[in-house]
């Protein structure tokens, strides 16, 4: 099956990325399983569906979101400078295996977090 690939324009290399402050995060050492630290990210669980969920099944109010050894490379990556050419070279310099795939997973990882708000544009 051909994957299919997306065009980028080049002006979205040069887009900085910042973190929203709405969301707390925090470095943690790694647990079983985790070696070195990784980023936890806390999110509020808002809204009436939410809010019924956490009282009828005993939902968390907050939820924290870990992230993996990309994820958390490409968080502490964005430092409200640098540009997404920038993070890309960070990311393919900590994962030289992976150099290949790079780019198209940095751009899906810089939209999912964009989408949640979790970063803005600068």
């Amino acid at each position: 099956m051909k994957q299919k690939i997306k065009k980028l324009s080049s002006n979205y290399m040069d887009i900085v990325f910042v973190r929203s402050e709405s969301f707390p995060w925090r470095e943690k050492e790694g647990s079983e399983g985790q070696t070195g630290t990784f980023v936890e990210i806390d999110m509020e669980n808002r809204g009436f569906f939410n809010w019924i969920a956490q009282k009828l099944f005993k939902r968390p109010r907050i939820s924290h979101i870990s992230l993996d050894k990309y994820g958390t490379k490409l968080w502490l990556a964005l430092d409200g400078k640098a540009t997404v050419n920038d993070v890309l070279l960070k990311m393919k310099n900590a994962f030289p295996e992976e150099s290949e795939k790079m780019l198209n997973r940095v751009v899906q990882f810089l939209a999912t977090l964009e989408r949640t708000g979790f970063i803005k544009r600068s």
